[in-house]
């Protein structure tokens, strides 16, 4: 483990905007965790596939949801709407997008290392 310690997302380590939403990390070793702020219209296929270069998600996530709906729908087909105070396990291949008005904001204990991490383009 390490040294006692405490980080604060108003300082994180590394901040990445996308259409819609953004995305806060902060890292204790090879430990990354991950605050997303998806404002009302902001839709994984719509705003972060460009960058992931994939058809749904892979990135798996482990995460706790603060505020806002945030409706997940599986490669499948199966759908479930995580609500604030829910803990959700999210496998690869999926959509995500937020329902309503009020941004979704999510702590992502996985899977967001390279989430919305801009790739250079080879010439």
């Amino acid at each position: 483990m390490g040294a006692l310690a405490a980080k604060n997302f108003g300082k994180a380590e590394e901040v990445r905007d996308f259409p819609l939403g953004k995305l806060e990390l902060v890292k204790f070793g090879d430990a990354v965790v991950g605050r997303a702020t998806l404002q009302p219209g902001w839709r994984w296929s719509k705003s972060v596939k460009e960058f992931a270069q994939t058809e749904s998600c892979e990135a798996p996530h482990f995460q706790y949801h603060v505020s806002g709906t945030l409706r997940i729908k599986m490669d499948d087909g199966t759908e479930i709407d995580c609500k604030p105070g829910d803990i959700s396990l999210v496998p690869p291949g999926h959509d995500a997008w937020v329902i309503g008005n009020e941004p979704a904001v999510i702590v992502d204990f996985q899977g967001m290392v390279d989430y919305a991490k801009k790739t250079a383009h080879k010439h």
